[in-house]
């Protein structure tokens, strides 16, 4: 499993509120989720995001409440995978379990610039950022979580 795409990058403490802001968690709908991703801190966002972009943050990614419409705000976006210098705890599971991957890497969360192009191997942990050369290991996920992952979460891993 791999993913490759252009960046937007992000600070520190990105939390669920500005992640999907509280007045659009009465939608159940992901789609209209993703509409609304990340428009308290970057109103350019859903008009640029494309399908295999990725994102980029730096500590405490998806702090604040545990709302599970955040990391599904950002999947339904397009975003293939969220390299970060550190998650918050249950952003962190809330995203695994619905299948977004996401990878904690604080030299790469220092080194990539908004609108570089990176590609992430998952098998491996490395992240290449084409645009410079440069190349970062993150942990691998093991293969469990690589598997629920790839069948697009934990409800539809459990099918088989």
């Amino acid at each position: 499993m791999n993913a490759r795409g252009p960046v937007f990058k992000y600070g520190d403490n990105i939390d669920t509120d500005v992640i999907i802001p509280a007045r659009y968690l009465n939608t159940q709908s992901a789609a209209e989720l993703a509409s609304h991703c990340m428009e308290d801190i970057d109103k350019t966002f859903v008009t640029h995001v494309k399908a295999g972009d990725i994102m980029v943050g730096g500590e405490n990614f998806g702090c604040g409440s545990s709302r599970e419409h955040a990391p599904v705000a950002i999947k339904a976006s397009g975003i293939s995978c969220v390299i970060a210098k550190s998650f918050a705890r249950i952003f962190y599971r809330n995203a695994i379990n619905i299948g977004l991957p996401i990878l904690e890497c604080p030299a790469a969360s220092e080194a990539i610039s908004e609108g570089d192009t990176v590609s992430i191997n998952f098998d491996t942990g490395v992240i290449t950022d084409e645009t410079t050369g440069q190349t970062f290991q993150a942990a691998p996920f093991p293969p469990f979580i690589q598997n629920i992952i790839a069948k697009g979460g934990l409800m539809n891993s459990l099918k088989d």
